[in-house]
């Protein structure tokens, strides 16, 4: 019998969509325009267009169907949120307008912020007060908690937030009311012991804050694409990709949607990661270029890297501290306004600059031919040559060449440039924005990227993956099979994963064992029902630990692994060496006879990665012949050069394809620039190295 199983990936462009059957290893995909305002019309139209591809049906897929989604960062980026409502103590009534008193740029007079998830005057204070030891110094009353219920109920919120001061060391009384609130007005109800369970008031309250205004917007979504796959007779349960890059119910996902805000990039770097296995490249590059918006991810011992210093909805997208950080753990890694739709202009000084305003899906490019009209990159990879108009989705969304000019074209009036330079100084400008920031990202965490080879995926990664390559000195790029919808297909080889904190603010050497196991085992039974709930016996639940430490006195710490098991794996003394360690590899130094002081405890639970094989193809001997040529311009100022296209699904393994060249698969076009010599493996993929910087991945 058949093992079908189906993935949907939600971007700010397309929607992607890749079902896999897991005895043969057949993939067949399908990649469609994002509907912004009915999210679920594409992800339907896409489903149903995959499963006609595969000549199945819904009753076929009765594994769980798994999805990514950008439905929660837009809506906080868009402020698109519920009327929700925020419960607090007496007197921290303005701690979302306060924040944190961190100005991101000092010498802005008029610097900006964006605006609370929850207004001032949906803000409501009661008398409670904890001691950072969990001590209740102030109960509230029944009657305060009554008259509190009758002017939320005034209020009409859609949803509420409760973040009481130091809830994490003791959360009764904010479960006290938090439970109140929802026998009495029926509405969803996070309480920041639940959601953030971690010191420091602003972000826990914020993360609160944003995971309260989305579970109105979130929950009837996740309700209705389940009702329509039970309609449709799909089989398996409906399973969410979180930032973290694990997968849990959309029961749990809809209580907790703030952790669900960078789910699609989380998914394209377990997709990098599983590559980066199968290549043995310990250090691998991902590069993920859709329509709107470009991330790298750095996977390094076959391992992305989770932080918990995450911030979204920034008024600026390069500034730190000008949007909401929010405590929950994510995939570390970059994103920039560096996509398909990103749009050129020139700015005050004469300058061309290219994003981080995108055309979306609506309009999108002036070249989609749906009412768009400024100029943007892939419009100008329309005009290189990089796109051929007429096999832009295999044919099914001819491209309008015409209009790709015109729009280029005001930008190239503006700089008193021909139409073709222009077009090659837009996606020139892109390729370097892009490399700055993979650069940039790496530096902060002490890597230097030279050398490391570059996995490119999305609608737009492979055209610009060699260029951005020879920027960062990379000397392969991996084009993966099905590169355009690998986000979709990373959540194919996503574990059910829940990552659990809890702040407990001691010196490490005054935590009895006791007490620690004893927080431990709430947390692990927390994730053994969360994973219970995404169908993971408790048997197969791993847990692995780490603490956030500082010496005692700072006001910051790091995040040390510590190992996995049923109980805690190691000793202090051990302990304080791998802080030490880390420590002196962070700050270049270590501070001998201070003690270590544990802020925050970590526990993630997960469960073995789904285990997925690819079809192979076999390996004939014959030399590739292209199903045609176009001219190419690859380097600004430089004349065409005529290129040949290849059929890349016609390659046979073991084929060796000199740049230049360009492979057309339906959803994307990998293009080898002059230099360049690809290897096609046996699984589909592409391994792209440039000259004189060594051996293609095996």
């Amino acid at each position: 019998m058949a093992d079908w199983r189906l993935a949907v990936d939600i971007g700010g462009t397309f929607t992607d969509v890749v079902l896999l059957e897991g005895e043969s290893g057949k993939v067949v995909v399908d990649k469609t325009l994002s509907t912004p305002s009915r999210p679920l019309e594409g992800v339907k139209r896409g489903v149903l267009a995959a499963l006609g591809r595969a000549g199945i049906s819904p009753s076929d897929i009765r594994a769980p169907v798994v999805h990514a989604t950008t439905l929660v960062t837009n809506a906080l980026i868009e402020g698109k949120t519920a009327r929700a409502a925020l419960v607090t103590n007496r007197g921290f009534g303005d701690t979302l307008l306060i924040r944190n008193e961190h100005r991101y740029d000092m010498y802005d007079l008029q610097i900006e912020f964006p605006d609370p998830p929850i207004p001032r005057e949906l803000t409501f204070e009661v008398d409670e007060r904890t001691t950072a030891e969990g001590e209740v110094l102030v109960e509230p009353s029944d009657a305060a908690i009554a008259a509190l219920v009758d002017e939320l109920s005034a209020a009409a919120p859609e949803a509420v937030a409760v973040c009481l001061l130091h809830a994490y060391a003791n959360p009764a009384n904010e479960r006290r009311i938090a439970g109140a609130i929802a026998s009495a007005l029926g509405v969803p109800v996070a309480a920041s012991s639940e959601v953030a369970p971690q010191i420091r008031e602003y972000p826990r309250m914020v993360t609160t804050a944003c995971n309260a205004a989305t579970m109105p917007v979130v929950g009837p979504y996740l309700d209705e694409f389940q009702r329509w796959l039970a309609e449709q007779g799909f089989g398996g349960r409906l399973l969410i990709m979180l930032s973290n890059g694990g997968v849990v119910s959309a029961d749990v996902a809809a209580r907790n949607p703030i952790r669900m805000v960078e789910s699609g990039p989380a998914a394209g770097a377990l997709a990098g990661t599983w590559h980066a296995r199968r290549l043995g490249l310990d250090r691998l590059l991902c590069f993920d270029m859709g329509g709107t918006t470009a991330k790298s991810c750095l996977i390094e011992g076959y391992e992305p890297e989770l932080t918990t210093d995450f911030e979204i909805a920034r008024i600026y997208r390069f500034k730190k501290g000008s949007g909401f950080p929010v405590t929950v753990p994510s995939v570390d890694l970059v994103e920039i306004g560096a996509g398909g739709g990103s749009i050129a202009r020139v700015d005050e000084l004469g300058l061309l600059k290219v994003g981080p305003e995108s055309a979306g899906a609506e309009p999108g490019p002036a070249c989609y031919g749906r009412g768009g009209t400024q100029p943007t990159v892939t419009d100008a990879d329309v005009l290189l040559g990089a796109l051929d108009p007429g096999y832009f989705l295999g044919g099914e969304m001819p491209l309008d060449a015409a209009a790709a000019a015109r729009a280029v074209g005001k930008v190239a009036d503006a700089l008193d440039a021909s139409t073709a330079d222009t077009a090659g100084g837009i996606h020139e400008l892109v390729n370097q924005n892009m490399a700055a920031s993979a650069r940039m990202h790496a530096v902060e965490r002490g890597v230097d990227l030279r050398g490391t080879p570059i996995v490119a995926f999305g609608g737009a990664g492979p055209v610009h993956a060699c260029g951005v390559a020879e920027l960062l000195d990379a000397p392969q790029v991996v084009f993966p099979a099905n590169a355009s919808v690998l986000s979709a297909f990373g959540a194919l080889v996503t574990p059910a994963r829940i990552d659990l904190a809890r702040s407990y603010v001691r010196k490490l050497d005054a935590v009895s064992p006791a007490e620690r196991e004893e927080l431990l085992d709430e947390m692990r039974a927390e994730g053994r029902e969360v994973l219970a709930s995404a169908g993971v016996a408790p048997g197969d639940v791993v847990f692995r630990y780490a603490i956030d430490a500082r010496y005692a006195g700072q006001g910051n710490e790091i995040t040390i692994w510590l190992g996995e098991g049923e109980h805690w794996p190691v000793g202090d003394d051990e302990i304080v060496g791998r802080f030490a360690a880390q420590y002196e590899a962070v700050y270049g130094m270590t501070i001998p006879g201070v003690p270590v002081e544990v802020v925050t405890w970590r526990v993630s639970a997960f469960a073995p990665a789904p285990r997925v094989t690819l079809a192979t193809r076999e390996g004939d001997g014959t030399a590739p012949v292209p199903k045609g040529s176009r001219p190419v311009r690859f380097t600004r100022g430089q004349a065409p050069v005529e290129t040949p296209v290849y059929d890349r699904a016609a390659l046979a393994a073991g084929t060796l394809v000199a740049g230049p060249a360009l492979l057309e698969e339906r959803e994307t076009t990998a293009v080898l620039r002059p230099g360049w010599t690809a290897t096609v493996n046996a699984d589909g993929s592409v391994v792209a190295t440039r000259a004189g910087r060594g051996e293609g991945a095996a």
